[in-house]
Formats: structure tokens, sequence, C-alpha cells
């Protein structure tokens, strides 16, 4: 059926005769042509834009009732096709001939730009409540909505108090609640003496725990000694829930600790592979004894690739991250005094750093985030550029995804590799993976709109998490620029601009049929 007749208006008022596309009641185009305005003879109502800018009537906050792209990511392949989307659901997949149109609503046809699941960040440091000047769940969740992050999954420090106990996670809640711009899970926290804590926290929604086998850099949350974690380990035996762990252990340093602290090859020196040898020596021992869901979190050195393998091969349920800046940052280029770029563990070699590569290809490293660990400029020692006194943490969660792809594209990675190791092995980490990370029948609607060629530089105006220059990536240029987000069919961040009312939701995950066994 071809569409209604549409027609061309110049910005001096003559009218053209422009292409149709076909029969649906609104929609919106993006389009690599310049600057346009279309009207139609009928009730059709189409857009046009010039490349990557979106300017449309459609109101941010909008519901979409269907997304129509020529490039859509459905498994390996990447195909033309109409997404239907219906109370917040993903309802069908058609290809664009068999759409009909016939959906009450607005449809958005993004012309060819790539539509895939929305990424799903497990690893992210909100601070709220108690560190609001670190960050917050409203500049962080904007930040994730501009990176076409659709899921947040906030680490129970450095908020004050940290998420350790029932009361302080129903705290945490409150301060959430009409904060967050997408939708928003939480870990829950061990620490010394907290053991009993933890099944009440999984029956209230807590996506599972993270522990400290090295101090955490905060005083609220302790790191934990070997009969900590054997308790722990007792108490989440038969509940389905996951343990992570921080794998640094201090070790004797044979190197002596007198070097410059503005040289980064000084800090580098204070924590060895040695320290995530060690640490994930314990991890795989303990997931091997309990047969209780583990994982490491942020793994930096690759050395221990070969402990984790065997526990994998051995039995353990054991699951392991990088991060963005493991794999597109390394020690040698970091310039004296930089402390934006100091994180714990380290940032390593670039030898090591092509191992990482190499593992992640290779299928033993399962998942990529962006461990966003923000502070406020003070702490990271700006003013003498000391390594060793400078808060460890690095700002990224917003850059996850070009990061990722202006690296792993050069190396022969797919973008279906990009769905798996951002989205759905981190939904499923999280256990959202019944409804997030994937473009399907029954999932939410979570999507990111985006250009995979296009090249853009990193400046501190389009930065949205709070303290914007406390990034190692400012001037940076990426490949990948996010067009447009949507969370469960909401239109939430469209080029720069977001919807005026936070729109993400609380994701508390049920518990197991068997949790509540002793």
């Amino acid at each position: 059926m071809v569409g209604p007749e549409i027609q061309h208006v110049t910005q001096t008022g003559k009218v053209n005769k422009c292409l149709s596309f076909g029969p649906f009641s609104r929609g919106w185009c993006l389009s690599t042509r310049p600057l346009t305005f279309l009207k139609c003879r009928s009730r059709v109502r189409v857009f046009c834009t010039h490349s990557f800018s979106i300017k449309t009537d459609m109101e941010l906050g909008s519901i979409v009732s269907a997304v129509r792209s020529k490039r859509v990511l459905l498994g390996d392949e990447v195909r033309p096709a109409v997404i239907v989307i219906k109370d917040g659901k993903i309802h069908q997949i058609l290809s664009d001939s068999d759409f009909s149109g016939d959906v009450a609503g607005e449809v958005l046809d993004v012309g060819d730009r790539l539509v895939m699941p929305g990424i799903v960040d497990c690893h992210v440091h909100v601070n709220e409540p108690g560190r609001t000047s670190w960050e917050g769940f409203w500049t962080a969740t904007r930040a994730a909505a501009a990176g076409g992050v659709t899921t947040i999954v906030d680490m129970p420090l450095n908020s004050i108090p940290p998420t350790t106990t029932l009361g302080n996670f129903h705290e945490k809640l409150q301060e959430a609640t009409g904060k967050c711009f997408v939708d928003t899970a939480f870990w829950g926290g061990v620490i010394p003496g907290n053991q009993l804590e933890l099944r009440p926290m999984i029956q209230a929604g807590v996506a599972g725990f993270k522990c400290f086998l090295i101090h955490s850099g905060v005083e609220e949350f302790p790191h934990v000694n070997d009969w900590d974690l054997h308790r722990t380990m007792k108490q989440l035996q038969g509940t389905g829930s996951v343990l992570l762990f921080h794998a640094e252990r201090d070790v004797q340093q044979t190197t002596e600790e007198n070097g410059d602290p503005c040289q980064y090859s000084t800090f580098l020196q204070s924590r060895p592979d040695d320290m995530e040898i060690e640490a994930i020596r314990t991890v795989t021992e303990l997931c091997l004894q309990y047969q209780v869901r583990c994982h490491i979190v942020h793994l930096s050195s690759a050395k221990p690739l070969k402990l984790i393998q065997e526990a994998r091969q051995a039995g353990a349920p054991l699951t392991v991250e990088t991060t963005h800046h493991y794999l597109s940052l390394c020690a040698e280029n970091i310039p004296a005094g930089a402390t934006q770029f100091k994180c714990c563990p380290p940032i390593r070699g670039s030898v090591n750093q092509e191992q990482l590569w190499s593992a992640l290809k290779a299928g033993q490293i399962d998942m990529v985030v962006s461990d966003h660990s923000p502070c406020t400029p003070d702490l990271k020692k700006l003013d003498n550029g000391d390594f060793t006194e400078a808060w460890g943490g690095i700002s990224s969660l917003q850059f996850g995804l070009p990061l990722f792809w202006s690296s792993a594209s050069k190396r022969g990675f797919k973008l279906s590799d990009v769905v798996r190791l951002l989205s759905q092995k981190t939904a499923q980490l999280s256990s959202l993976d019944n409804q997030k990370g994937s473009l399907a029948p029954g999932y939410d609607a979570d999507l990111v709109i985006w250009d995979p060629e296009r090249e853009f530089e990193i400046k501190e105006a389009s930065i949205y998490h709070k303290n914007k220059v406390l990034t190692p990536y400012l001037g940076v240029t990426l490949q990948g620029v996010v067009c447009v987000t949507i969370v469960r069919g909401l239109l939430v961040y469209r080029e720069g601009s977001f919807c005026p009312e936070p729109l993400g939701k609380h994701l508390l995950i049920p518990i197991q049929p068997n949790c509540g066994a002793q």
C-alpha cells in the first residue's frame, strides 16, 4: 500500500513533492537530510531533520507505540524492522512490509539509526544518601540515559548509610524515589557482623551482595575476613543470590614505597597483580566449597584468569567482569599528576590490556561495566597530583557504549557482542534477564538508538554526571553517538534533552522459592 502523499515545505514556504512513508498513523522520522519540515495531505505527520538532530514535536516523556528503523539488531543480524510496544513491553517485532501501522499512539521512525537493547550497567556508585556532593540519583541516571543505559544497579557504598541492613535499604529506596531517569536495581553489602541482615534484604528485593577483601576506602563499609566470608556463604546457600567480590588482598610488598607520589608508576607498584591473584584464589575456593554464585568485579589483571578458568571447569558458579577503563586506558599513557586516572585495582600496562581483550573475545571474561565511582574535586587531589592520596574511582557511566565500541570494533567484535557483554550478561548477573537486556516479545521496551559510525569529542558541556571535570576522558574522541534512549516504551532522552520528570522505576528482585529455608 502506498502511503499518503507528503509535501516538502521549504524555508521559503514553497511546497515540493516528497517521499511517502506508508500508512502509519502518526510518526517522526530521523534522516540525514538538511533540516526540513514535512506535512501530509492526510492525517499522517512526519518530521525529517538533519543528521542526528531530532527536532520533532514528539514530547519527551511520551509513550512510544512503535520504533521503525532500517537497522535493528536482532540476534546476530541487523535488518529493517518495526518494534511494536504495548504497555511498556515489546509486543511484536515485524518486518517493515508486515507493519500495518495499526497502533494507538506515537510511532518513531529513526531512519538508518541502529536500534538495540538498552545497556544494563550493573556496577554504578550513586552515593545517595549521604554523599550527594559526589553524585546522586538525579545526575547519575541522567548521565546513564544520555549514554543509552536503560538500567543501572547501584552499589551499596559509598552512600551513608551503606546498604548493609534492611533499614538502610529502605532508606536508600526512599531517597531514590522520584529521582531516577532510568530503571534502578540495588546491590546490598556484606560487612563484618551483618550476616543476619542478608536474607531479609534478599526478601526485600536486593539483586545480591558485594564485599571487600581489602579496605574499601570508606570507614562505614569495612572489609571482611575469612570467618565473615564463611558465615556469609552459609547464609546465601539455597537463596539463588550472588556475592560480588572486590578482589584484592594485601600481600607482602617486594618493592620500596618511596617513589614520587605524582608519578603513576609509584601508585601502580603499590597495587601489584599478586593482590588480585591472592584474592581470587580465596574466591574460587569459597565458590567451589559452597556452590554459591560468586562474581569478581572490575578485574584489572589478566594473570588470575587461569585460576578463574580452572575453578569454572571444576564446577564453580563463578563470573567475572572488567571495566571500560581497563580496556581503554593503559599505564604507559597516564601523565604525571593526572589523578583522574586513579582507580583500584589500578589501570595496568598495554600488554595486560591486550590480554584482557583476548580473554573477553574467548569468553573468559563475561561482561563489561563502567564501575562509575565519582567523588568531589578536592578528593582527587588535583591541586598536588598525589596519586597515593587521591580518591580511586573513574567517572564514565555516560560513555560506556562508545568507549567499548571505539576499541572493540577495531578488534573484530560485532554489534551482537556489544549486546551480550553490556546488556545480556549484566542483566543475567543481576537476575533481571527475564525482563532486561534483549530485544524479544515480552521484554521491557528498553532501547538505545545510536549511530555506531559517527565520532564525537567528549566536552565538559555535554557531560551529565555531577563533577564533570573528574573524568580521564575529557577531550577524547570516540565512535558511536547515542541519539535516543527509551525506557519501557517511554522517550526519556533525545539528543541532549531529557524528559521533564524522572520516569525510571525501582527494580526489586523476586525471591527464589527456597529463599526462606535456613
